[in-house]
């Protein structure tokens, strides 16, 4: 594979590999007396030195002293434990709500040194020029940013309206790019079940390049559909939310990706699988998807998955295994990256010990890049174009009228009626469709308060069609106000929730007016409010100021009654239609089981 993420090709620097291995030529950089965390045979090993030539490492063993010049730099390790630099296997940049400079400075110090982003937050809102934004925002930091297509623009097409739409003739074209390495998640898997041209000649675009394809299958199901899945080509699935899914995939030589972000927490219920040491542990990968700026100041990146992991019965050197050769292995780039090995990429993490895993030292392609908690690296910040920060537009203005649930359907002379609930769980991706028996005032549906009942209205922020789509949601248990945000997966378009008209009017203008975000409204009030005007996904304001707004934003939410964790994020997922079982879109309520529009009312 040709890319941009070595310092130089192996096969560019290879007579100089060998060179320093044999003490013919000297290191750049030598590591002395480490204990090696050696992933390709789960040892640990003592009294290891390595020599670093040309961003590659040369050689691995008891002494490198041969290997030492006049000019080499040596590090010595006094004893800590080095491990192969930290990759995540699949995660959405835009959910941080940082750019990807803002991003490396608060993953990078944890050991993070690659991520598989997939930018289809950003896709869904700007289309491929949004993706080669955040690639151009990547190219002046050291973390090695591997973009994987974002495949599904929109996520499930006919369900939704987004800013763009992306086909395989799109995926063609950035398959060339020195920065594609794969596919984004698939996750119009009734596509690819179907046969669906579209959804297959995607993937029939990334398979010519030899490419990984990634997967999202979030059915429950490990048959015959799952079997078809793996065998259209998708490598791997961070969607699993049970053992048995997980443990499946596994099974059939998929890579199950193990979940743990700021509100999707899937490793309590799958560590189990490999935990007891029963079953063969490489095609398990440690992945976070979503995170909040919060979550990675306060607790940290692939470093807090990996003692996360130890704290569900996996083992340290397992944990580790599973955010470096096995990622690595997963996307077809162990010949480059994922091991500490002669010829492969010196990315290296120096860890104090294996029960904090605090990360004391980073190298990059033999270059420091942190060291005790801070990066080394500060570009100046990325310059934005114009139509990348006023993407919110909205036809219609928004006033507490525009909350009125009058379904025409409705019968003028009911006092009740039997209505489908959008039922959201913390911590989750599903969601389950309820029933529930609401009352109607004046002929509208109202906001339940008393059964957490509330109003849910998405509205097309796009291309200005005036498009919205209405329901009702369960499980956030507010008493009062509204929230409201842009970022409402997978089209982005402004989503709203909340007890009243009035606060939800607010709310939504609100993030109008700042050209996108996510806010909290209580009696006429805002209580917290994340400004994010970068395709109404993201803020270019350092990860600690971004982590306080989101702090008191969440402090809003417990305000007006919520405890679940994260709550925006979870939020967020009411309009993603390639999620089970009941989603709201700005068409209206879909049935993710059928992938069928459905009404409000139910008949009787």
């Amino acid at each position: 594979m040709i890319n941009r993420f070595c310092k130089h090709q192996l096969w560019e620097v290879t007579p100089t590999l060998v060179a320093v291995a044999q003490g013919l030529q000297p290191a750049d950089t030598v590591i002395k007396g480490a204990k090696l965390v050696n992933v390709c045979t789960a040892e640990i090993q003592e009294g290891i030195d390595v020599a670093i030539a040309r961003g590659r490492i040369a050689y691995v063993g008891a002494s490198a002293d041969h290997c030492i010049g006049d000019e080499t730099t040596v590090i010595e390790a006094g004893g800590a434990y080095i491990a192969p630099g930290f990759l995540d296997g699949h995660i959405h940049v835009e959910s941080s709500m940082l750019g990807v400079t803002e991003y490396a400075r608060a993953t990078v110090a944890h050991g993070t040194t690659g991520i598989y982003m997939d930018p289809h937050e950003i896709c869904n809102v700007l289309g491929l020029d949004g993706v080669k934004i955040m690639d151009e925002d990547a190219r002046r930091v050291p973390l090695k940013t591997m973009i994987t297509t974002p495949s599904c623009v929109p996520a499930v097409p006919g369900f939704e309206d987004t800013g763009s739409a992306i086909g395989p003739d799109d995926i063609a074209e950035t398959m060339t790019w020195d920065s594609v390495v794969g596919l984004g998640e698939m996750m119009n898997f009734p596509g690819i079940l179907s046969g669906s041209d579209h959804a297959h000649g995607e993937v029939a675009e990334t398979l010519k390049r030899g490419y990984a394809v990634t997967g999202h299958y979030s059915l429950p199901e490990t048959d015959r559909g799952l079997n078809a899945y793996i065998a259209s080509g998708i490598c791997c699935c961070h969607e699993s939310t049970r053992a048995v899914d997980a443990l499946e995939k596994m099974r059939h030589g998929m890579y199950a990706m193990m979940r743990e972000g700021s509100a999707w927490h899937d490793l309590a219920a799958l560590a189990p699988v490999i935990a007891d040491g029963k079953v063969d542990s490489r095609f398990a990968v440690l992945v976070s998807d979503d995170n909040h700026p919060n979550t990675l100041v306060e607790k940290g990146h692939l470093d807090y998955l990996i003692r996360r992991a130890m704290e569900e019965g996996i083992d340290a050197v397992t944990a580790i295994q599973m955010c470096t050769i096995n990622c690595a292995t997963c996307f077809k780039m162990n010949d480059d990256l994922g091991s500490i090995a002669p010829g492969k990429c010196a990315d290296i993490v120096f860890i104090k010990d294996l029960e904090s895993i605090e990360v004391t030292r980073v190298l990059i392609d033999g270059e420091v890049v942190a060291e005790n908690g801070k990066v080394l690296f500060d570009p100046e910040p990325f310059a934005y174009p114009e139509w990348a920060v006023h993407s919110v537009h909205i036809k219609d203005p928004i006033t507490p009228a525009s909350f009125a649930i009058a379904p025409g359907e409705l019968d003028p002379d009911a006092t009740e009626v039997t209505v489908r609930v959008i039922g959201v769980m913390g911590g989750r991706v599903d969601d389950e469709e309820r029933r529930a028996n609401i009352a109607v005032e004046g002929g509208e549906i109202r906001s339940d308060v008393e059964n957490d009942i509330l109003k849910t209205f998405v509205f097309e922020r796009h291309h200005e069609t005036g498009t919205f789509g209405f329901g009702l949601t369960q499980g956030f248990g507010i008493k009062r106000g509204a929230m409201a945000s842009t970022v409402a997966h997978d089209a982005h378009n402004l989503l709203v929730v909340g007890t009243n008209d009035d606060d939800m009017a607010i709310a939504a203008n609100t993030l109008i007016e700042s050209e996108g975000g996510m806010v909290v409204v209580a009696d006429g009030e805002i209580l917290g409010h994340v400004p994010l005007p970068i395709a109404g996904l993201m803020n270019d304001l350092p990860a600690e100021e971004m982590s306080r707004l989101v702090g008191k934003l969440e402090e809003a939410w417990a305000e007006i009654g919520c405890s679940m964790p994260s709550p925006f994020m979870t939020m967020a997922l009411i309009p993603l239609a390639c999620l089970p079982d009941l989603r709201l879109t700005n068409r209206g309520l879909v049935d993710c089981n059928t992938f069928q529009f459905v009404d409000l009312l139910v008949e009787e």
